[in-house]
């Protein structure tokens, strides 16, 4: 029923599409590799450091204590990032009250004046140019009907 195709393997008419990459899937592979090595290493970490702190004469308070500073630090840190983002959330909705409204107001009020001017030239200049003209195309027409057997 169809004609061979260069552009389509099924002679179907439409252009053969491109061969899916197989590099994003490639790329996909190698970042669930990586993640599978690094929690991997993490939880051989975890279990090596578990097994040292159990051995006898281990400084097992000493790092108690340094882990619970840096878990101190670390919520100090997310404190501080808090009050940032915090910060910078009521810069962006002074900006978007102040600025960014103003903006759409304006493109609005264009809107409705361009609207308006649409309305009044199809009223006034469109609506009667085209009334004109199917007069005339009626009186042509009636002429053409009169003069039937003139040629």
């Amino acid at each position: 029923m169809y004609e061979e195709n260069e552009f389509s393997p099924s002679g179907n008419g439409q252009p053969a599409l491109p061969a899916p990459e197989s590099a994003s899937t490639g790329r996909e592979r190698l970042v669930l590799f990586v993640a599978a090595l690094i929690g991997l290493a993490l939880l051989g970490g975890m279990g090596w450091a578990i097994w040292a702190l159990l051995q006898p004469g281990a400084p097992t308070e000493t790092i108690r204590d340094v882990f619970i500073i840096v878990l101190a630090l670390e919520f100090m840190l997310v404190g501080v990032a808090l009050v940032v983002l915090v910060v910078q959330l009521a810069k962006l909705v002074n900006m978007l009250q102040n600025e960014a409204r103003p903006i759409l107001d304006s493109a609005n009020e264009a809107a409705n004046t361009l609207r308006g001017t649409a309305q009044f030239l199809s009223d006034k200049m469109v609506s009667p140019v085209v009334k004109v003209n199917g007069a005339i195309a009626a009186l042509r027409r009636a002429a053409d009907m009169l003069n039937f057997g003139r040629k």
